[in-house]
């Protein structure tokens, strides 16, 4: 019997979590905006990261009764080949942030129906399943057989339409309407978790084509990782 591979979770510096996410995840990018990283280490090697941050709804917690500072989302696990079960490491991310973030109550994650991803690693892990988001709005727009994000767009000066889009980027642009996002929400306390569990929904089941869901695009060398100092959301 193959002995257990001893795990270790400690902060990540921001090369070492874009490290993660440029060669290890699905995205081949790591969010903007403030973040947390947390960096995982197996047997001694860097392994990646589980990064939270504030996500890209300034709303997110409103529907929750919380403020800004009260909760976070789970943005990014991107992680290299393991031994280690990816709940693990999650979990373990989740108490070492929230140990670091006493007033955090709420931790909220999505799983990207886009991608084919249902959620089997929140399911695995007891998250409170929400619902599916978003589903059949506009997601993005197909432009020179790119997806690319309404805000890209605004960024360039370009209104976000599709006329306007066709007239000053490219003519023969489409609009991409996404399946939308599973929300799945992760209580810090009793409290929080009675408020949300009225919102309490059936788990989504996998489908054929989520078979293979994973949350890291495995591959690539290990690099040289450094800790940061304590952080904070």
């Amino acid at each position: 019997m193959s002995q257990k591979a001893s795990i270790k979770v400690d902060w990540a510096s921001h090369e070492a979590a874009k490290y993660a996410c440029e060669n290890w995840h699905y995205s081949g990018v790591i969010p903007v905006g403030k973040l947390v990283k947390v960096g995982a280490w197996e047997d001694g090697k860097y392994i990646g990261a589980v990064i939270f941050g504030r996500g890209a709804n300034n709303n997110m917690l409103k529907p929750f009764g919380l403020k800004a500072d009260q909760g976070c989302e789970l943005v990014r696990i991107a992680l290299t080949k393991h031994k280690t079960p990816v709940s693990k490491i999650m979990a373990l991310a989740i108490k070492f942030l929230a140990k670091s973030n006493k007033g955090l109550k709420l931790i909220v994650s999505y799983a990207d129906a886009d991608q084919n991803h249902h959620g089997g690693i929140y399911q695995a892990t007891n998250w409170i399943y929400s619902g599916l988001m978003n589903a059949g709005t506009m997601g993005a727009f197909i432009i020179r057989g790119k997806k690319t994000h309404p805000k890209s767009v605004h960024s360039k000066g370009v209104k976000q339409s599709i006329d306007e889009v066709r007239k000053h980027l490219d003519p023969n642009a489409t609009v991409f309407y996404t399946k939308g996002k599973h929300r799945y929400l992760m209580p810090l306390d009793k409290q929080t978790k009675q408020n949300i569990l009225e919102l309490s929904k059936p788990y989504p089941k996998r489908t054929k084509e989520q078979a293979s869901e994973d949350h890291s695009d495995l591959g690539g060398a290990t690099p040289t990782c450094t800790l940061q100092s304590k952080a904070s959301l």
